[in-house]
């Protein structure tokens, strides 16, 4: 905790009385549900002798001494001395950040914007105040989540149509639910279904506590009897037999009990790639700040958020540290879900450290309320579907073969080579944004189960230089080189001479050729596409995710004014490609010459000693609104030849102020 300690924890309330167990007796608040993840997992018996009972007990005063707070949690603490205007300094403070954040976001930097955006929530993080009653503080809370998710959304569809759209989290899925009136889905519970509830915690194995009370006995009502809420169930329980075994196995690596798995399913149903409205993502819903400090990297062509086994880990150290900080699981699924920050100052302002008792004083978040009660529902349903009417068959573990290519790499060479296919990949590499794997030396791609032998073997045939442009072709029944070439667009004298053929061989069905796709006939420039303008969308912005100019886009589209409008279909032509009938853009294209091309105002370029004296090349400062496409044609070369010289265009986009080494044409 901050300085302040918890004075009044030896087993006497705030006002002197005696302290009593807690007991929930209010109504349930249910409005919130469709803000939380809902779903669940199938569980098989477990083994005695490492999951131990817990004898379920009255819930105790805690008495807290200084809780340990790790570096990572700076943002937990509490201001030492809080201003009359705290809530003012504060809502200013962060409002600054959020304002500059959202300038980086309209001029189409996300990198910039993202991180300002980071630093604006660390702020109201830090704070202690508890966000959801300051109104100040929730609206400017509600405005930056909502920047953030734009954020996300953004760079997760950008390039051309190859990002990865994240998909709907469960929250998402119950945002229509009609509820009673009595606040609790589906009117009254079953007695029946406590004494069955109950009967399960006396006979299953656990290692959390596991309370039954009204409120979980409410959400196991909702999620056993109506149709929402059974569908919600049968989807996790379906989902979760991917991942249940890599989950138990880094949790019990961390030495963290194996039944917080089961916040997953109300994170997220166990989607890898679910996205809330608030900018979660993955398995378990980092925020991107929460996923930096636990080593989750978030670039151009990766998100660690969406790495199942990487957030997972992060996952269980975020929740070790919330139960060194709490010592009790329920405060720190509680932290978990609305950050340490507010159940702190819960504990503080009521001087208990007791979920139901924060619970029953309202002194918690909705949400926050709700999540661990839904939680422990979702447990018991997991652990015998049966008794609750489900049953659902759980999919096969994922297995895969794991391999570091080294270089980027096209997965749709991975599919060809291996006889998949790229969907399948996308599902097992949630992670990747893009078709390419980084350029990273340590990224760790996964493969069908079975195929990394065939994958090393075979790649050996193809210089690491090409892995992002060429292709495998397997030989189909009546398959020749000629229409093989014709396919991808190349000659057959440059297939038969990369396979080591006669132009006019027989193939034989079922043979691989490697196919010299050129860089510029696989990325198709000149294709025509439509694009629907973002509310968050620029001129500059949507020139850069498709990597033509400002000046292209308005001349293709008639554009009198830089300002594009939400809503409008633009036209535009990949790679910067006049369509027919129009004249081309008026672009510079300096001779490789040291003389002309330093003398050239539209190309500006620093010449090196190298490039002078043996004539290897020359070095090309960026300039803002300029494109590898444009610089490709000014230099009279192909954006792969660019990649190639320069690798760091294999881990981030082209920025305005970037040295480019410039290669003759070979």
């Amino acid at each position: 905790m901050g300085s302040r300690q918890l004075k009044r924890l030896q087993g006497k309330r705030n006002d002197g009385a005696a302290w009593r167990p807690a007991r929930l007796w209010a109504p349930l608040v249910l409005a919130s549900i469709a803000s939380l993840g809902l779903s669940s997992c199938e569980d098989s018996a477990r083994n005695a002798a490492v999951y131990r009972p817990i004898p379920i007990q009255a819930p105790t005063p805690v008495v807290v001494g200084p809780l340990p707070l790790s570096s990572a949690y700076r943002h937990v603490t509490l201001l030492a001395a809080v201003p009359a205007d705290g809530v003012g300094l504060l809502a200013r403070q962060a409002q600054t950040t959020f304002k500059a954040g959202e300038d980086d976001f309209q001029k189409g930097d996300l990198a910039a914007a993202r991180q300002k955006f980071d630093e604006a929530l660390a702020v109201l993080q830090a704070s202690g105040f508890d966000i959801q009653y300051e109104p100040r503080l929730a609206q400017l809370f509600g405005q930056i989540m909502q920047a953030s998710h734009d954020e996300e959304t953004v760079a997760a569809q950008r390039i051309s149509g190859n990002g990865q759209a994240g998909q709907p989290t469960s929250q998402d899925e119950l945002s229509g639910i009609d509820f009673s009136p009595e606040g609790i889905p589906n009117g009254p519970v079953d007695p029946r279904l406590r004494t069955s509830a109950e009967g399960e915690v006396q006979n299953l194995p656990h290692d959390l506590p596991l309370t039954v009370n009204d409120s979980v006995l409410a959400f196991l009502n909702f999620f056993g009897k109506t149709p929402h809420g059974r569908a919600v169930v049968e989807t996790g329980l379906r989902r979760a037999g991917r991942y249940r075994p890599m989950i138990e196995r880094v949790l019990r690596e961390e030495g963290l009990p194996s039944d917080l798995m089961y916040m997953a399913q109300a994170e997220s149903a166990f989607q890898p790639q679910a996205l809330s409205s608030a900018g979660a993502r993955g398995l378990w819903q980092f925020m991107s700040f929460r996923g930096k400090e636990y080593g989750l990297e978030h670039s151009w062509w990766v998100d660690d958020r969406q790495d199942p086994e990487k957030a997972t880990r992060a996952a269980a150290r975020h929740l070790r540290d919330l139960y060194q900080m709490f010592g009790d699981w329920y405060l720190a699924m509680a932290a978990y879900d609305s950050g340490p920050g507010a159940v702190q100052r819960a504990v503080e302002r009521t001087g208990y450290a007791d979920f139901w008792e924060l619970y029953k004083r309202n002194a918690l978040p909705k949400e926050t309320r709700n999540y661990v009660p839904i939680i422990l529902a979702l447990t018991l349903i997991a652990k015998d579907p049966a008794r609750y009417g489900i049953d659902v068959e759980p999919e096969q573990p994922l297995l895969t073969d794991t391999v570091q290519p080294g270089h980027p790499i096209d997965l749709r060479l991975v599919a060809d080579t291996i006889d998949s296919d790229v969907d399948t990949l996308r599902a097992l590499n949630p992670q990747l944004l893009r078709l390419v794997t980084p350029a990273d030396p340590a990224f760790v791609l996964h493969l069908p189960a079975g195929t990394a032998d065939e994958f090393t073997a075979e790649m050996d045939g193809i210089p690491p230089d090409k892995w992002m442009t060429w292709r495998r072709h397997r030989v189909l029944e009546g398959d020749t080189l000629r229409s093989i070439a014709a396919k991808y667009h190349v000659s057959v004298m440059a297939i038969a001479d990369t396979n080591g053929l006669d132009e006019q061989a027989a193939l034989e069905p079922g043979d691989k050729l490697i196919i010299p796709v050129a860089a510029q006939a696989q990325t198709g420039p000149g294709k025509l596409v439509h694009y629907q303008v973002r509310a968050s969308d620029t001129l500059e912005s949507v020139a850069d995710e498709f990597d033509v100019t400002p000046a292209d886009i308005k001349k293709w589209n008639r554009l009198r004014s830089d300002k594009v409008v939400r809503g409008t279909r633009l036209t535009i032509y990949l790679g910067g490609t006049t369509p027919p009938g129009s004249p081309a853009p008026q672009v510079a294209k300096p001779a490789l010459s040291v003389a002309r091309v330093s003398a050239t105002a539209a190309v500006p370029a620093k010449i090196t000693p190298a490039a002078t004296s043996e004539a290897k090349g020359v070095v090309h400062h960026v300039r803002p609104g300029e494109t590898l496409w444009s610089i490709a044609k000014a230099y009279q070369t192909t954006v792969e030849a660019l990649r190639a010289g320069n690798q760091f265009l294999f881990s981030r986009p082209l920025q305005a102020g970037d040295t480019l080494m410039i290669l003759p044409p070979k």
